[in-house]
């Protein structure tokens, strides 16, 4: 008896989705068709479909848009965790982002989720030892995005930057996975010291807009930092902290905070 062979609902169930969603807005939309074969519909992967985004976005007149896919293609062959990510990532966009209607818009719309994946090449270049190119992915990112990750720093899985304008995190800094945080986060160092200088931020977290969590200090797991605070000292796990500079406030309010979105502080923690 033949096997069946399995579909591609059954073996990439995102990148099945974001091409149903592509030929759905091709036949919607028919301005839009050139944008989504382009990008979507023409690609075999996710991981192409990625290479062929982020070539697009990072290119100028220093890098060609055909050298730097040629990059983001070798990098998600050498490294395919770098694909798992870009799948939880989606993910997280759509579960948590409550203007995220489809797979697909983060992978064409989405900034916070494309200069993501796009850190994640340049922190790949950087672990394989090619220092100066990662920092040229790092520069063009910024320009780009509005988002400044140093190459070295460390990211999980599940992240969603949302609205991602103005971010920046340091060298040193290490994100867990499922973590969340709004436009305008820094995490970063608090002068001139060398070494591991910047924040430790546990899974789960919830960072608000405009928060600044400064030296190596670690925020625990499922802590929220509300919008506004600056952090200057560690804090334990599931709790909230706000103020400048920010002191703990309260429990965090649910187990996770990050997945939640809920950013208002109860009556009394203020």
């Amino acid at each position: 008896m033949a096997q069946l062979k399995p579909n591609l609902a059954s073996l990439d169930p995102v990148w099945a989705m974001i091409r149903r969603e592509a030929e759905d807005v091709a036949r919607g939309e028919p301005l839009m068709a050139s944008l989504v074969h382009a990008g979507v519909l023409y690609h075999a992967s996710l991981e192409r479909a990625l290479s062929y985004r982020i070539a697009q976005k990072l290119a100028s007149s220093d890098m060609s848009e055909l050298i730097l896919r040629e990059i983001a293609d070798e990098a998600y062959v050498a490294e395919p965790g770098l694909g798992a990510a870009a799948r939880a990532d989606i993910m997280a966009v759509y579960e948590r982002d409550p203007a995220c209607h489809r797979y697909i818009q983060p992978l064409l719309f989405f900034k916070g989720y494309q200069a993501l994946q796009c850190y994640r090449i340049g922190h790949w270049l950087w672990t394989s030892g090619r220092h100066d190119m990662a920092y040229f992915v790092q520069m063009r990112t910024s320009e780009v995005f509005g988002v400044d990750i140093h190459p070295n720093a460390r990211m999980g899985q599940g992240i969603l930057i949302d609205h991602a304008h103005s971010i920046v995190i340091g060298e040193t800094a290490v994100v867990g996975d499922n973590v969340s945080m709004l436009h305008s986060v820094t995490l970063g160092g608090t002068g001139k010291e060398d070494g591991d200088r910047h924040p430790k931020i546990g899974n789960g977290v919830l960072i608000g807009a405009g928060a600044a969590v400064l030296g190596n200090i670690l925020i625990g797991n499922c802590s929220r930092v509300a919008a506004g605070s600056v952090v200057l000292e560690s804090v334990p796990p599931c709790k909230t902290v706000a103020g400048v500079p920010a002191r703990i406030v309260g429990d965090a309010g649910c187990a996770e905070p990050s997945k939640l979105m809920d950013q208002m502080l109860l009556k009394g923690q203020i």
